[in-house]
């Protein structure tokens, strides 16, 4: 009997590949796939970056002006500071100027009486001590205080104290030498950020073509306050009474700033920032306030948006980062960005943050 044979068309039927020859075969059909996606991704030219539409450029734009202006409080903030540290070490080095002063008087006059004593061959040891170059030995030994006569005691102790005294002004002067080296280093972090954000927005507009910069500055002025609108906008005229003659003063500084250049930390008169001038415009009605938006916030009474009254200052933004002076009618005068001019706009083009009456 012949032996069956399979026909030549029909391939003899693969059993299926089960434990270790499974997992085998799976291993090595990944690694295959691994290594042709890695040949295809060198292989694959990079993808050229999409160049961002003029919309997205002026977002950008606003989003750097406004990190600038967060970065001008802050640096606002710490010039206030380094000036006040400043003011210390300045008051620290005149005491310790004065005490040395008194201090060289005390001496001089025992100086006279060990003078005296020496021609009488007299000198007390303490006396000799008092006058060493070596004030920190005279303190370890003051115990011979106890040997000198009632006019040398109290000239000794007077020089004690003075020593002690200089000492102790010398210590906190160079604590606040420390602290206005901080704030230093801190105003040039923030004016670096400052000048950074500012450059970067200056050459992300300088990419947009004429039209579009243009169509940027109507954006920018109409969100600011600074397109058409009635009189009062352009005049800055208060639209409703202002409660007091303080802030009627304070309204119309203001109204007198308007068209004056927006400059990061300036307060007058020429050029302002948001803060400054506010700050300006109060101080002409004889109210001090603080120099920064996150502390003048908290300079007065807090007010809820719905009770507003001509001179309030408003706030915008979640981290109190801008500023501008109420004046009825939903409208403020403020100091915008770089580029902008002092101007009225109306306080519903930035997300309101809060509300304080000065005076």
């Amino acid at each position: 009997m012949a032996a069956h044979r399979t026909p030549a068309h029909r391939k003899p039927r693969q059993r299926p590949l089960t434990g270790p020859a499974a997992r085998t075969a799976a291993t090595l059909a990944l690694a295959g796939a691994a290594t042709a996606g890695s040949v295809t991704g060198a292989g694959a030219a990079p993808a050229e970056p999409a160049t961002p539409s003029a919309a997205q450029v002026r977002a950008k734009v606003d989003r750097l002006y406004h990190d600038a202006e967060v970065a001008t409080e802050k640096y606002n903030g710490a010039k206030e500071k380094a000036a006040a540290a400043t003011r210390s070490v300045d008051a620290l080095t005149e005491e310790a100027a004065r005490r040395t002063g008194r201090l060289n008087t005390a001496r001089n006059a025992l100086g006279s009486l060990a003078t005296a004593q020496y021609r009488t061959g007299t000198l007390d040891p303490a006396v000799q001590l008092a006058l060493s170059s070596d004030p920190d030995s005279y303190l370890e030994r003051a115990a011979y205080l106890d040997r000198a006569g009632d006019r040398q005691r109290g000239v000794l102790n007077g020089i004690r104290r003075q020593v002690s005294r200089i000492a102790e002004v010398k210590k906190r002067a160079d604590r606040e030498t420390a602290k206005l080296a901080a704030r230093r280093a801190e105003l040039h972090e923030h004016r670096t950020a400052i000048r950074t954000r500012l450059a970067d927005a200056r050459e992300l507009l300088a990419t947009l073509t004429a039209d579009e910069r243009a169509a940027y500055e109507r954006h920018a002025d109409d969100r600011h306050g600074g397109g058409p609108a009635h009189a009062d906008r352009s005049t800055g005229r208060a639209v409703a009474a202002a409660p007091n003659g303080r802030a009627a003063q304070a309204i119309a500084f203001a109204r007198g700033a308007i068209g004056k250049p927006y400059v990061w930390g300036a307060t007058g008169p020429d050029a302002f920032d948001c803060s400054g001038l506010t700050q300006a415009a109060w101080r002409a009605a004889g109210v001090g306030l603080p120099r920064t938006t996150y502390t003048q916030i908290n300079a007065g009474q807090r007010v809820p948006r719905s009770q507003l009254a001509p001179g309030d200052l408003v706030f915008f933004y979640s981290g109190i980062s801008h500023v501008g002076l109420y004046i009825g009618g939903g409208q403020m005068i403020h100091a915008p960005r770089p580029g902008a001019p002092v101007r009225v706009a109306p306080i519903d083009q930035m997300p309101f943050a809060g509300a304080t009456r000065v005076a």
